[in-house]
């Protein structure tokens, strides 16, 4: 059975993900610490400047030199400074935007598809790029600006103090009553109101994306207002929380910047210097670096706030990145086997999405080399679920699948990629040339190999009327068509060249001259080759070996069509129900018509 399972990771911290980065966040920290230290330099010259000339007596010209190149030596040193910190701050934060990409797309390639069926696109794109970008401010700034907040005031305080300890407390007044404003902004209704703001966000993300993708259907129908009421919905929800959100910062918001504001500072230190002077406790010319450090205090202070809020918000963006993560990828063998053949079985297969509900009810099916097997069946009977095991786009929850007599769960999943070959139903096409999409599985292929594949999956002369052949970009010069999108697909399946092929309605959009030319390129593909496929079109079927009819997750049919065709079941129907006459035409016996007959 199966080996030694190298299962996910364990849930990693947000410091954990910014570890690899340690170093050049001290770099930053360090550079910053600096560049603050010597800013407070030319604030320091100016005030002994000013006493160097309030002083009685001359003024000592040596000293004032020395006084002002020292303030414009800690100006330049402090430009150097910051300049270094924030150049390697911004690049810091590249690395980590790149990296944190780098990991997500990698996860999300390797979880199972039920886990991403199960999530909204605009979600997993909100993951993806708002909530990476969001990382931005804490790497690139939040660093410099609370290195500020707490360096500048620490150092201004320790001079302040060696001035007039009595003025230096009441400079910290203001301060102390912002420090003092700050618990009610950490509230628990003010923590609940930003996981809700998180939410309508995440609503709003995922609604606007399904609204773009259905943009076509509500202006055929002109029903926006009822065929998209998420979106108006989402867009409402969103209003409201933001309007409470704000209303909630807002009164404590507006009290915290009144307290810090230049103004409010000046006057709480003209006021409490001007009582000292008066009453004779210090001399005029020491109140001139409390007017001038004194504001320093505060805007530091300030940046402080904003720069928690940075770290709240990176800190919530990184637990999204974190969750997405963690989840668990399909389990790998930690030592891969190789399977011998690619002959495909399903043994008491079961499969349900959610807990108690399963798609797939006990399925025994043996795909043999060679051979193509059509499965058929009604709307929900599980067909697609069945086919998109072979991939293992997911694992059974009971039972087996075995490629070459060993279990997919036993198989690198490179070396499945390599065996099986999937074509969806709905394709995606790459933002790149013709040749690069059909190339996708084999990127070093010739142009040959991708022109003989094209000319299989019959979309050759299609590209060759595209502006630039198959170096036409796919998106921005030219548009294709659903069915020829699936050909695309089909000539990709094609050159990777697998033995084992899976077409998920590979022909939904196809004309009846397409279908026939894919249902010629299947009886091309070699006597080796094993092949499933679903298919509503009786043509389609007909050209298989054998069918499967599905009906509620357990099979119901089996045989080659002529068979099920003699025996006047669920097959018989479903044949006579998508091709009128079909039964007579068939001839006596059932005999089906194969091959390349037009539908």
């Amino acid at each position: 059975m199966t080996t030694t399972i190298r299962t996910a990771e364990p849930q990693q911290s947000v410091a954990e993900l910014l570890r690899p980065f340690r170093r050049g966040f001290a770099a930053v920290v360090v550079l910053q610490v600096a560049g603050a230290v010597a800013g407070l330099a030319p604030l320091l010259a100016v005030v002994e400047l000013g006493r160097a000339l309030l002083s009685p007596g001359p003024a000592d010209h040596g000293h004032v030199r020395t006084v002002v190149t020292a303030g414009a030596l800690g100006l330049l040193l402090r430009l150097l400074l910051t300049t270094a910190s924030s150049g390697i701050g911004h690049l810091l934060d590249g690395r980590v935007q790149l990296a944190l990409r780098r990991q997500l797309a990698a996860r999300l390639g390797r979880v199972p598809i039920a886990w991403l069926s199960r999530r909204r696109t605009g979600e997993l794109a909100k993951v993806v790029g708002d909530d990476v970008s969001a990382v931005h401010p804490f790497i690139a700034h939040t660093p410099g600006e609370l290195v500020s907040a707490f360096v500048v005031p620490l150092v201004s305080l320790a001079y302040l103090f060696t001035v007039d300890w009595r003025l230096t407390l009441i400079t910290l007044a203001p301060v102390v009553l912002a420090v003092a404003l700050v618990p009610f902004m950490m509230t628990p209704a003010r923590q609940r109101e930003e996981k809700e703001f998180d939410a309508a966000m995440a609503r709003i993300a995922g609604a606007t994306v399904e609204f773009v993708q259905g943009i076509s259907v509500v202006k055929a129908f002109g029903g926006s207002g009822r065929a998209h009421r998420a979106f108006l919905t989402a867009a409402d929800a969103f209003v409201h929380i933001f309007h409470r959100f704000v209303r909630g910062l807002a009164g404590v918001a507006a009290a915290m910047q009144t307290v810090l504001s230049p103004p409010f500072v000046l006057l709480v230190v003209l006021v409490g210097g001007t009582a000292l002077i008066t009453g004779g406790g210090m001399a005029p010319a020491d109140l001139l670096p409390f007017l001038l450090l004194g504001l320093g205090l505060t805007a530091p202070v300030a940046a402080l706030g904003h720069g928690f809020d940075d770290m709240q918000s990176a800190r919530r963006a990184l637990g999204r990145i974190r969750d997405v993560l963690a989840v668990p990828p399909l389990p790998e063998p930690a030592h891969p086997a190789v399977p011998q053949g690619h002959r495909v079985e399903l043994r008491g297969v079961r499969f349900g999405y959610d807990p108690g509900h399963e798609v797939l009810r006990g399925i025994d099916l043996v795909l043999e080399p060679g051979t193509v097997t059509a499965v058929v069946g009604p709307s929900g009977s599980g067909k697609s679920t069945l086919v998109q095991l072979l991939p293992r786009f997911f694992d059974p929850t009971h039972g087996s699948v075995l490629l070459g007599g060993v279990d997919l769960r036993e198989l690198d999943s490179r070396e499945l990629g390599r065996t099986v070959s999937f074509v969806f139903q709905d394709v995606r096409l790459l933002h790149a040339s013709v040749a690069d999409n059909i190339a996708l599985a084999v990127p070093h292929a010739d142009l040959d190999d991708v022109v003989r594949a094209a000319e299989l999956a019959h979309i050759h002369d299609r590209v060759l009327e595209l502006p630039r052949g198959y170096d036409t970009v796919i998106g921005s010069e030219t548009g294709l068509s659903g069915g020829e999108a699936q050909r695309i697909a089909l000539a990709r399946a094609l050159l990777a060249d697998a033995p084992v092929l899976v077409l998920d309605e590979a022909t939904a959009f196809a004309d009846p001259r397409t279908e026939q030319a894919v249902r010629r390129a299947l009886t091309t593909l070699g006597d080796d080759r094993t092949v499933l496929i679903i298919a509503h079109r009786p043509a389609t079927v007909a050209a298989a070996d054998t069918v499967v009819v599905l009906r509620d997750g357990q099979i119901v049919e089996r045989g080659s069509p002529a068979e099920l065709l003699d025996r006047g079941g669920e097959f018989a129907a479903f044949w006579q129900t998508h091709e009128p006459g079909a039964m007579e035409a068939t001839g006596t016996g059932g005999t089906v018509a194969r091959g390349d007959d037009t539908p």
